[in-house]
């Protein structure tokens, strides 16, 4: 097959391939190195190990926002209600938990401030009500009185992003695909497809922290829209590398939080949002998640 490769790709690969056998080499060198009958434990291994318990344990959790939102997907949540109020601080008591020392939420950096000040006020009224929008509000804030925490850290980045292109361009990619799945996307995801109306406020939590739930909102949101395009435009996949844009300065506005491998991250934020960070943090050097479902039983 290599006679069909033009040079400078064969070039590369018999570089890469060099390269990889290098390492190979260097693996069996270290193996076979050490003294009869001492345990067969390589250096590499040995790094591997030690990387992977100074990992920086994190609870990335998603939630359906709990009051107004631009989202074009909205779960109807009185957030004046008593008895969401109720299941609101419950929800705070099973996350606290984990432990947290970092509490991260959706809000952009630049309205950090304003967030603590609102942050300060909660922590001086005790068992007062919180005066901040939504899961904001009703979540974090308890969760950082539990976890005697007195700062917040925004992370979002706000990006314009066009949910409606599928409807507002003529598609020549591929519109069987996209409007088989649009008609009826549970045909893929069998597990979700539940009756919302009889869901309960912990219900939602846990579908909404599964990997088939997160997966279902990066397919539905991003990749989908790779099927959407004009004749030789790529309206779809230009909207769609937004929306990744947007969670990868979410990614990295959280790398800009000074932390130590003693450190716990708790991370609050809309089920998309999670479900990329999901993604970026699977194959982080420096962060390890723990299991959602462990802290809503």
């Amino acid at each position: 097959m290599f006679n069909k490769l033009k040079p400078n790709t064969m070039k590369k690969m018999i570089t890469l391939i060099t390269i990889c056998l290098l390492i190979n080499c260097q693996v069996y060198a270290q193996s076979n190195s050490q003294e009869p009958g001492a345990t067969k434990t390589t250096e590499v291994q040995t790094q591997e190990s030690v990387s992977t318990s100074d990992k920086i344990k994190v609870l990335n959790f998603a939630t359906f926002h709990m009051g107004e939102t631009v989202d074009a997907n909205t779960v109807d949540f009185d957030e004046k209600n008593l008895e969401n109020q109720k299941n609101a601080n419950k929800l705070a008591v099973m996350l606290s938990k984990f432990k947290p020392t970092i509490i991260c939420v959706e809000v952009p950096i630049e309205s950090q401030d304003a967030l603590n000040t609102e942050f300060q006020k909660y922590l001086s009224e005790a068992n007062g009500p919180s005066s901040y929008k939504g899961e904001i509000g009703l979540v974090a804030f308890e969760l950082g009185r539990l976890s005697k925490i007195d700062t917040l850290y925004g992370i979002d980045s706000e990006m314009e992003y066009n949910y409606d292109i599928v409807r507002q361009i003529e598609n020549k990619i591929d519109p069987t695909t996209i409007q088989k799945f649009y008609s009826n996307p549970f045909q893929y995801f069998p597990e979700l497809n539940v009756d919302e109306s009889k869901l309960s406020f912990f219900d939602r939590m846990k579908i909404g922290n599964t990997d088939a739930f997160l997966d279902f909102l990066i397919l539905t949101n991003a990749d989908m829209l790779t099927h959407v395009g004009s004749e030789n435009g790529f309206e779809g996949a230009d909207e769609a590398a937004k929306f990744y844009q947007r969670n990868l300065r979410i990614f990295s506005n959280l790398n800009r939080i000074p932390v130590t491998n003693t450190d716990r991250i708790f991370i609050l934020s809309g089920g998309s949002h999670t479900a990329f960070l999901r993604e970026f943090m699977k194959r982080s050097p420096k962060y390890e998640m723990v299991n959602t479902q462990d802290y809503l039983d």
